[in-house]
């Protein structure tokens, strides 16, 4: 990682439509609120909807609280992400697994799951609501802005031990 510190984040669910797309506005809009210059992006570990924006159920309850996805494109995890980001946050255990398996072990310290950060909730997983009623969108949301600021606050406690340059 470059000067210890995470200056590029990953977020990792099965379709990159609900949960990682959410997780993505989610931590950009703390990481902007927070001041921290770092690259955030989103990827799937299954190539079922590339290309494809975000679930509108995702984009309608991300919106409500003032976070756009509209701008997402799904895409499907690749090799070369291993490399590129400093940290891969996966939302639930099976995709963590499926992260594991492709990762190169010079990579593997890398993976997370996305509620390690959490304090709020007692769940180890943002769990899945496409094929849920509305309250699992907002569950998703809940969970993320939990974990999104257990993030930030890990990020700015690395960087407040970094030396300065002056």
């Amino acid at each position: 990682m470059k000067n210890s510190t995470t200056r590029a984040v990953l977020f990792v669910c099965m379709g990159n439509i609900c949960r990682s797309p959410s997780a993505e506005g989610v931590f950009r809009a703390h990481a902007a609120a927070a001041r921290l210059d770092v690259h955030v992006d989103s990827a799937g570990t299954h190539a079922y909807h590339i290309g494809e924006p975000p679930d509108p159920r995702s984009q309608e309850f991300a919106a409500r609280r003032g976070f756009d996805l509209s701008r997402q494109r799904a895409r499907k995890l690749s090799t070369d992400d291993f490399a590129k980001f400093d940290l891969l946050l996966a939302m639930d255990k099976d995709n963590l697994a499926r992260m594991k398996a492709a990762c190169p072990a010079v990579h593997q310290h890398k993976l997370k799951l996305m509620m390690d950060y959490a304090s709020q909730s007692d769940s180890d997983i943002v769990p899945d609501p496409y094929y849920g009623g509305p309250d699992g969108f907002d569950l998703v949301l809940d969970y993320l802005e939990d974990a999104s600021a257990g993030l930030i606050r890990a990020m700015q406690q690395k960087l407040s031990k970094i030396p300065s340059k002056t």
